[in-house]
């Protein structure tokens, strides 16, 4: 059986209570459930279940020391036309880097070919359907400078998502600590 698995890491409790604290004022918004909030690392897609067992081991491997991070700013993709995605930035942090960098190495190691796009770390919040962009800009304007506290991260876990009407919704498959 297939499983749709990416890898990534979870804010702390009183993070996802603040960016829940963002989750509000735009029509026409599907809202990112606060439990579901997350900061992908790297999105792997459809793997085997021999092929997933070898994913779980090879990144078992990976010795990395924790991070603290510190969400910085609200932007959009895409950046030109219609916002459809508004996202929580994280403040640039070179171990995160490093830490998506042996992630990565590792799957394309197992002959995986992850996402091929420029690893730019944020958290979503929300995802637009025909949200005027006026909102959107009062939105950013409202929240586009916020910051939060810096926080220690521990783990990364591989997530499997599953596709639904009203979204995914994403299950841990398995975490990994960090130290």
């Amino acid at each position: 059986m297939n499983k749709r698995l990416f890898v990534a890491i979870d804010p702390p409790p009183e993070i996802r209570e603040l960016l829940a604290g963002l989750c509000s004022g735009l029509p026409e918004a599907r809202w990112i459930a606060p439990e579901q909030l997350h900061l992908t690392l790297c999105f792997i897609g459809d793997v085997s279940g021999a092929a997933f067992l070898d994913v779980k081991e090879a990144l078992g491997g990976i010795h990395h020391r924790p991070l603290l991070l510190r969400l910085q700013g609200v932007g959009f993709f895409p950046p030109r036309g219609l916002p459809r995605i508004i996202w929580v930035g994280i403040e640039h942090n070179e171990p995160l880097e490093v830490l998506q960098r042996k992630i990565t190495a590792r799957l394309f190691s197992l002959g995986l070919e992850p996402e091929n796009r420029k690893f730019s770390p944020h958290i979503t919040l929300v995802r637009l359907h025909q949200t005027p962009p006026s909102r959107v800009g009062k939105y950013m304007e409202i929240h586009g400078l916020f910051s939060s506290p810096e926080f220690e991260i521990d783990s990364f876990l591989i997530y499997s998502s599953v596709l639904g009407r009203h979204g995914a919704h994403h299950r841990v498959e398995q975490a990994y600590v960090l130290g």
